[in-house]
Order: structure tokens, then C-alpha cells, then sequence
């Protein structure tokens, strides 16, 4: 199905964006492309509010991809802290490697060349692209993807398809330099006004919305949100922070007292960050951050 270009009045967003953005560190001028993927990678289910004073850490810390490359795995995941989701640590230090070896310490600008870096997806591949370089390419997350689906569409945003990516290109100005900016804006309008939950349509920018003219119909089926407490995740999480705590390798009954509800559950646990990477074990059975065993 096309798309009308002019379905998002791009003039409109712009103007909107630049009275009222929020004033974010990874936004500001003289932000390098290293930096920007960071904090990409950082964003990722997570809310601004806990990734941006670890940011502003580690942009001191390692400025640059070969100062992460040069510390080992078990510094950067220390580091990483409770941001969540771990492994997106261990991937952007593997990342780092690679931009140091590879490519003159730097952040390649090519969607194509970035997709071949470690932990780097297609999202993250063209918001380092439009938002570093400042390139005409779509850039779709949640939020993006429940604005167009709402304004465009008059419904609710459906499981993420092939056709998000033409369908946002179709909205972006001709002008690159605008494109760029339209793309900062829509997500900035999912993340802060069209929200998932409470969507203040009286804050609204657009002149029009097919979702607000249908009557803002419901989704047909309501995704459910995953708990935390009693998971998985929390029992890696709790065993993650023994190591994170030590500056050397643990014996297994530090890991058994930290999470003492579920014995097989943690053994899944402990097993899965071995799998992952996450932690190793030393030859006399201890357990460590990976690389520090």
C-alpha cells in the first residue's frame, strides 16, 4: 500500500521540535558518531533517565572506540551496571575491537558497513547513520513506528514489518538536512506525546491524525507487559552482581547465597551467562567477569 508523503506535515513536527526537544546530552554539538552509538545502544529498553549519567561516564572513560577496546570485557560490563540486558555491553566492547583494528578508530557512516559490525541492527545501523551523519534514511523504533501507524493509518502500532522501513522513508523531506532532523522529531513525538499508554493528543503539533479522526480505536489485542520478579533475568542479574562487586574470582557458594529461591533456577542462570559470555569460570572452579577469570 503507498504512503502519502505529506500525511506527517514534516514543516509542522520541525518547527515543534526545535521549541520544545529535550535538551539530551548525545544531542548537543561536537557529539562524536562513537558516542552517539553508545548512547544508541544504551537507549535500547531503557529509559533515558538511568542511561545518561552512565553515558556521560563512560564518554569520559572511553572517548574513543580503541579506549574501549584496550579494557578488558569484565571493566566494561563493571561499567554497564544495571542498565539491563548485559550482553549489549559485552557486543559494543567486541564492536569497539573491531573500529580500532578496522577502521581508524572510527564510527563507519555506510548503513551496509555498520550492519557487518558486532551488535550493530538495523535500527541502530541507520540511527547512527541519519543521527551522526546526518544521511536521509528511516530510522524506526517503537516510537516511530506508533506515530506513523497512528497518524498515517488511524490504528494502533502492529508487530514491526518490512514495510515500516518504506513506509518512513515515504515520510522524510527531500532535503537531507531536514531528514535528518524529521527523524529526531517523529521518535521525539512517539517518546514525549504519542505515548503507548497516555498519548496527550492536546500536545500534539500535527494539524492531523487518522487515529485521533477514528475515534482513537484500541489495538485488537493487548501486549502483555513481562514481569521481572522471579525470572530468569533477575536471577542473572543478582548472580552479575556478586562478580560486578568482586575484583576477583568468587567461589560457587557467593553465587548460591545470592539467589537461594530457586536452586535449579539458578544453575539455568550461571549457566546461561557461561553461554553467553558474560562471566567464565577458572580452572579451580571459581567464577569471574569475562576476563578477569
Amino acid at each position: 500500500m503507498s504512503i502519502d508523503p505529506g500525511a506527517i506535515d514534516s514543516d509542522t513536527l520541525i518547527d515543534w521540535y526545535a521549541r520544545t526537544a529535550r535538551d539530551l546530552p548525545w544531542r548537543r554539538p561536537g557529539v562524536s558518531a562513537w558516542q552517539i552509538l553508545m548512547s544508541e545502544i544504551m537507549l535500547q529498553q531503557t529509559p533515558v533517565s538511568r542511561v545518561e549519567p552512565i553515558w556521560r561516564e563512560w564518554v569520559r572513560r572511553w572517548p574513543v572506540p580503541s579506549a574501549m577496546a584496550a579494557a578488558s570485557a569484565g571493566e566494561v560490563l563493571r561499567a554497564w551496571g544495571k542498565l539491563g540486558y548485559p550482553r549489549r555491553a559485552l557486543r559494543l566492547h567486541e564492536c569497539a575491537q573491531v573500529l580500532a583494528a578496522e577502521h581508524g578508530d572510527q564510527v563507519p557512516d555506510d548503513v551496509e558497513v555498520l550492519l557487518g559490525l558486532p551488535g550493530i541492527g538495523a535500527y541502530t545501523a541507520r540511527a547512527v547513520a541519519c543521527f551522526a551523519y546526518g544521511q536521509r534514511v528511516p530510522v524506526v523504533d517503537t516510537n516511530v513506528r506508533r506515530v506513523v501507524a497512528r497518524a498515517v493509518h488511524g490504528r494502533e502500532a502492529g508487530n514491526p514489518a518490512a514495510r515500516d522501513l518504506r513506509e518512513t522513508e515515504a515520510l522524510l523531506p527531500g532535503r537531507i538536512d531536514r531528514a535528518a532532523v524529521f527523524s529526531a522529531a517523529l521518535m521525539e513525538l512517539g517518546a514525549t506525546v504519542c505515548t503507548a499508554r497516555t498519548p496527550d493528543c492536546t500536545r500534539c503539533p500535527l494539524p492531523r491524525c487518522a487515529w485521533v479522526t477514528a475515534g482513537r480505536p484500541v489495538a485488537e489485542s493487548t501486549r502483555r507487559t513481562q514481569k521481572y520478579e522471579g525470572t530468569d533475568r533477575q536471577a542473572r542479574g543478582r548472580l552479575l552482581d556478586v562478580l560486578r562487586a568482586a575484583h576477583a574470582p568468587v567461589e560457587r557458594v557467593r553465587l548460591d547465597l545470592a539467589w537461594t529461591r530457586d536452586p535449579g533456577q539458578r544453575a539455568r542462570a550461571l549457566d546461561s551467562l557461561l553461554v553467553d559470555g558474560l562471566i567464565e569460570q577458572t580452572d579451580d572452579g571459581r567464577f569471574a567477569l569475562a576476563g578477569e577469570g
